[in-house]
Order: structure tokens, then C-alpha cells, then sequence
């Protein structure tokens, strides 16, 4: 029996489906493909991806391309490589950003990464049903997940890639050869990100297991796995693993923020949307089990992994969105056209909004990025983002000061570089010179103190963003540039011995 016949159903129960008309498959093909390119357009209104961690994600792909070429990178930073599974667009940047430039480089893919996320969901429902129903065009309004807003280019690559590849799995189900295929194929999702990886395991035992419903399905991902063994012995990606404290309050509010985005009515409608059409296919037994299982694995997920893993953040909070993604893949149920048009009405309002919000914020992000003709090559710079308790949105200043390494070769204090974790390390360790010490977390009314604010002991300016203005500033501090937003003030005098 061919594989797109086999196991279809709820999940208990195979069910056969009848042929469908080529027009009938055809039109929601194509209006699924222009979807997903579509997916794409906040990239295109916007100067500058508002992207929660984009910027510093930039400085690190310009240190490890400068190849320690700049006095000022070389005296500020080590950058080395280490092959662990949070690759993804580290390797990419290094052809492109080359050839393009950094900041086109870190552009072009943020496109093309909704689009090939879109394709990748398409090519799942195309492989197991043949055609394209409501479970993808649902599924769409996840492409655009909190992972991606925050600026997740790893996971994101490693996620559309996973798909890819389950798909490439059912399609193979009967060529003997296909497990000397997926040796390679398991280790270039690892080395994108290992939760891509992790994913791609979930959804082929998912399979295996509603087809087999026998103890071998555990060992049917076992080619995912051979390759990386050298890797995992000697090392692989390392950090803490911590739950948090409040751990109940913060699963809860996770759930609640499943596609936090810009507008919190929208989000969480969004939410209840797809968790009710999740819960009616249920109810009405339309969820396929080949998907089905993988989705209830992840859901279970999101609650047992913790927030911190292998050096990354939010490692259970970006698994909601694909247990939701890959749950509304596993509705199985057949509908007309205009049903099919309406599905994809979430994605489309969603996306409009992104889209509107990104061009807003990136004018804002540029006027603030006119602080950089006043800034010196090779500064020690000082960034305060004021992070508002009371805010929903993401926020895509949070990272801004970065822009500061991108293109004045400066020394900031908002970068990833923790030792033992991140490729990219400050040459004279300082606990509070490196991310999160950029963030000041405000609740509402709370004054703002830069008096003692511990990253200007060591920086000769400081770079400040947030709505409201500081009640109290470094002394000695001198504004010399300011917009709406954000100001740039010269120090008095670096604090601390060079």
C-alpha cells in the first residue's frame, strides 16, 4: 500500500480517501504557495527585520567575518567555531555575508525564512494526503511563531529543514535504501539546531508508530542519529539547564504568549482559534495519527523541557508553536474552496499587522541608528533598553545597541558571549558586559536609574532606549544625540581601568 494511503485517519482508525479532481488539488496548491511566499513581506516594508535579537545575531556574523582584521574587534574579541547543533545561519553567513555584506547577508535570509517554512508545511500535507487542505493553511498562521519574532534564525532554518526531510521520509517509505539517505540528512538538521533535529526524531516516530503500533517504532529514527554520535561524545552544544523560578505561573503564561506577537487581542484570539479547531477535529476524529502523535509528543513537551537547555533560551516556549503547527497539519478533513480561502484569513491579518508594525519600527530603529555618526570606530559603549513589565509585544529594540559592533567596530555590552556557550567571547571577561545586562525590566511608573548603572563603569558612552526618559543619568553625562526613543550620551569619563 502506497505510503499517502496508509494510516491516514484519527488516531485510531484508518480511513480511505477518495481521488480528487486534478482542479480540485491544484487551486489550493497554488494559493498555498503564494502563501507562503507571501510570508516573507515584513522583510520586504521594512529597512532594518524588527527582530528581537537580529542585531546581535549581526555583530557576531561581522566579528567571526572580520577574521580579527580590525585592531578594535581583535582587542575586544575572541571568536571561535565550535561544531555544536546551533549552526544554521552561522554557515550560511559565512558564503553570503562574504559575498553581500553582513547586513544584507543577515536580511536575506531572515526572508527566505517564512517562505521555506511555508513550503516545508505544504510539502508535508502534499506527501501524506496529496493536496492541501485546512491543516496547512491553519498551520500558516505559525510560521510566524514568537521563535521568529525573537529572531531565532537557527532554530527557524532547522525547523523548516525538519520538515523538509519528514517529508522526504514518507515519500521514501518504501526505498530500501532511504536510512544511508537520512545520515546525512539527520546531521545537517543537527548542526542547523538540535531542537530541529529533535523535532524531525518526534515526527518520524510519530509516524512510524501510528503505521507499526510495535516497540520498533522507537528505533525507527536511529539513521538521525549515527552520524552525530562523534559529535555528542566530544562535546555539543553546553549550558545550564534550569526551569525557572514560578515554574507553574511561567508554563501557564508561555501557553498564554504561544503566538505573542504585536497585538495581544489578536494573539491570543489567534490562540483559541487554532486550539478549538485542533480540539473539534479531535472530537470529530479528523486528526490524522501520522501527525497526531508527534503533535500530543510536543505538547507534553512544552511542559517537561525546561526554559534554559544547551546554552539557548525559551527552549520549551518555542516548542508550543510547533506542537500548534504540527496539530493543525493533523486535521484531516476535507472542505470547499471557500472554507480553504477563509483558513488562511488568520495568517493574512496576522501577517498584515507584522508587516505594518515592522515598517513603523524600523523608521524608528533608523532614526535612532543616526547616534552612529557621533559614535567613534572602536568606542566602549554602554546600551540601556528599557524593557516595559507591561508591554505584550515583542520587542525589537532590545538588541539594538549591537549596531554599535556591526558598523563602528565598538565594544557593547548586549552580545551573546557568554564563555563556555557562545562562539563569540569578550577578550576581558566581564559578568556585566554581556546579554542581559542591556535590559532594564520596568513595571509601570518605576523610575528609571542610570546613576549606578553597572555596564557604564567600563564604557565611554552610553546608548539608551526606551518611551520614557531616564530619572536620573551617569554623572557627568552629556546627551549628543537624541530622537523620540533613544538618546546617545558621552560619559564623563570610562569608570573602570582599560
Amino acid at each position: 500500500m502506497d505510503a499517502q494511503q496508509q494510516g491516514s485517519g484519527s488516531l485510531g482508525r484508518a480511513e480511505p480517501r477518495p481521488a480528487l479532481h486534478a482542479s480540485a488539488r491544484n487551486f489550493p496548491l497554488a494559493f498555498g504557495v503564494l502563501l507562503a511566499l507571501l510570508s516573507g513581506l515584513p522583510f520586504l516594508v521594512a529597512t532594518h527585520p524588527q527582530l528581537t535579537d537580529y542585531a546581535s545575531h549581526l555583530a557576531r556574523y561581522h566579528v567571526m567575518l572580520d577574521g580579527g582584521h580590525s585592531a578594535f574587534l581583535s582587542g575586544y574579541y575572541d571568536f571561535e567555531w565550535r561544531w555544536t547543533g546551533n549552526l544554521g545561519a552561522d554557515l550560511l553567513m559565512w558564503p553570503l555575508g562574504r559575498l553581500l555584506g553582513v547586513e544584507t547577508a543577515g536580511w536575506l535570509i531572515g526572508l527566505l525564512l517564512p517562505p521555506l517554512t511555508g513550503l516545508a508545511v505544504l510539502s508535508v500535507e502534499w506527501v501524506l494526503r496529496r493536496r492541501i487542505g485546512i491543516g496547512s493553511l491553519l498551520a500558516f498562521a505559525l510560521i510566524w511563531s514568537p521563535a521568529m519574532g525573537m529572531g531565532f534564525y537557527n532554530f527557524c532554518l532547522s525547523l523548516a529543514l525538519a520538515l523538509f526531510a519528514f517529508a522526504g521520509w514518507v515519500r521514501l517509505d518504501a526505498w530500501r535504501w532511504r536510512w544511508l539517505l537520512f545520515l546525512p540528512v539527520g546531521l545537517v538538521v543537527w548542526l542547523c539546531h538540535v531542537a530541529g533535529w529533535g523535532v524531525l526524531g518526534v515526527l518520524v516516530f510519530g509516524y512510524e508508530w501510528q503505521r507499526r503500533k510495535r516497540p520498533a517504532a522507537f528505533l525507527a529514527p536511529w539513521p538521525l542519529t549515527l552520524l552525530l554520535v562523534p559529535l555528542l561524545l566530544t562535546g555539543g552544544a553546553k549550558g545550564g539547564l534550569s526551569y525557572g523560578p514560578d515554574l507553574l505561573l511561567y508554563k501557564i503564561g508561555i501557553w498564554l504568549k504561544a503566538m505573542r506577537e504585536q497585538s495581544m487581542q489578536l494573539d491570543l484570539l489567534s490562540l483559541g482559534i487554532l486550539v478549538g479547531a485542533i480540539l473539534a477535529a479531535v472530537f470529530f476524529r479528523r486528526i490524522d495519527g501520522r501527525l497526531g502523535w508527534a503533535a500530543l509528543i510536543f505538547a507534553v513537551l512544552t511542559i517537561v523541557v525546561p526554559r534554559h537547555l544547551g546554552g539557548g533560551d525559551f527552549a520549551d516556549w518555542r516548542l508550543i508553536a510547533v506542537a500548534l503547527m504540527i496539530g493543525c497539519l493533523a486535521i484531516d478533513w476535507p472542505a470547499p474552496r471557500w472554507v480553504l480561502v477563509a483558513a488562511s484569513a488568520l495568517f493574512i491579518v496576522r501577517l498584515g499587522v507584522t508587516s505594518a508594525t515592522w515598517q513603523e519600527q524600523s523608521r524608528e530603529l533608523e532614526a535612532a541608528l543616526g547616534a552612529l555618526d557621533h559614535l567613534p570606530q572602536g568606542a566602549r559603549v554602554a546600551g540601556a533598553v528599557v524593557v516595559e513589565a507591561s508591554h505584550w509585544g515583542i520587542d525589537p529594540f532590545e538588541h539594538a545597541p549591537s549596531y554599535a559592533t556591526v558598523r563602528r567596530d565598538a565594544l557593547v555590552n548586549s552580545h551573546f558571549a557568554v564563555p563556555g556557550i557562545h562562539m563569540l567571547r569578550l577578550r576581558e571577561p566581564r559578568k556585566d558586559f554581556v546579554d542581559p545586562s542591556q535590559r532594564i525590566y520596568r513595571q509601570p511608573g518605576e523610575p528609571i536609574d542610570l546613576a549606578a548603572f553597572a555596564p557604564a563603569r567600563h564604557a565611554d558612552y552610553l546608548w539608551y532606549f526606551g518611551e520614557a526618559k531616564p530619572d536620573r543619568m551617569p554623572p557627568g553625562a552629556q546627551v549628543v544625540y537624541r530622537t523620540q526613543g533613544s538618546f546617545l550620551a558621552r560619559l564623563a569619563k570610562p569608570q573602570s581601568p582599560r
